[in-house]
């Protein structure tokens, strides 16, 4: 089957590196048959082909292209290699919410303003395989080092692979809904203090203020301007807390005009009124 299937992890808590090292099949030699290993199974060939599957779903990878085996299915080698094959694999795993679904799926997992998606296609062909190589190699000499700082090493060795696959599967045309759906979150978040229309953010990206809506609505399940009041009501939130601020300076602060606005939309929002949220942290 070809349909591309994309592996959503939401994060915190971040994926974590378990092991990893450098293989070579020779002709006839293929991958072993595994089923749930417990483990994702990440695959990065240098030289060769490997011939592998997972369910329904078959792959040829060829040199530049990686693969991620799920920790809770059957997956096997459909053919031998048909010649000498080099690739790179590595184990990891997440204690978070993850999920994979189709390209065409929107997936129930997602980013907001203090967690983030992070998604990685099935299968890809990096653009960069020296870079890719690279990484790898450090993340194999980190892997077997034993000195004091190698688990810190190994760890950001391994989050920078991710956020190359991450980067790389957003750069896609075809997946520019997730990059517009970030754009616009990002931008509000920077200027939420400031009175923002659906116009202005229209114009700043420059792009139709429905598409813009429709991808902020896939991604986030809220529209801009829903996402802008529930981050203007977390800062209140933590203003609230860290601060003895007036109820009307806090309004002024997280882009509400009239503090009676912001007191009823808060109230609305958290159950009761500002003042009753912050002396539930207040010590006497």
């Amino acid at each position: 089957m070809s349909e591309e299937l994309l592996l959503t992890f939401r994060s915190p808590p971040l994926p974590f590196f378990i092991e990893s090292n450098r293989r070579t099949y020779q002709a006839g030699e293929e991958h072993p048959n595994r089923t749930n290993i417990g483990v994702f199974d990440m695959l990065f060939v240098h030289e060769g082909a490997l011939h592998l599957a997972e369910g329904e779903h078959k792959w040829m990878l060829g040199p530049g292209d990686v693969l991620i085996l799920r920790p809770d299915s059957y997956h096997y080698s459909y053919q031998p290699c048909q010649e000498a094959t080099v690739f790179d694999w590595v184990h990891f795993q997440t204690v978070g919410a993850w999920e994979e679904t189709e390209g065409s799926q929107s997936g129930s997992l997602r980013g907001d303003y203090y967690t983030y998606a992070i998604r990685l296609p099935k299968k890809i062909h990096l653009s960069y395989p020296d870079e890719a190589k690279l990484i790898f190699g450090q993340l194999h000499d980190a892997a077997q080092s034993s000195s004091h700082g190698a688990f810190w090493e190994r760890q950001q060795r391994f989050l920078h692979l991710l956020q190359m696959l991450d980067e790389g599967w957003r750069s896609d045309a075809a997946r520019a809904g997730v990059s517009v759906a970030e754009r616009a979150a990002a931008y509000l978040k920077m200027n939420y203090r400031s009175p923002i229309s659906n116009g202005m953010l229209s114009e700043v990206l420059q792009l139709h203020t429905n598409y813009i809506t429709r991808c902020m609505t896939e991604v986030f399940g809220c529209t801009p301007q829903q996402y802008l009041l529930y981050y203007r009501l977390d800062q209140a939130k933590l203003l609230l807390i860290k601060t003895d601020w007036t109820i009307a300076r806090i309004a002024e602060e997280t882009g509400f005009r009239q503090t009676p606005h912001f007191s009823r939309l808060f109230a609305s929002h958290t159950g009761m009124p500002p003042l009753k949220f912050r002396k539930r942290f207040t010590t006497n």
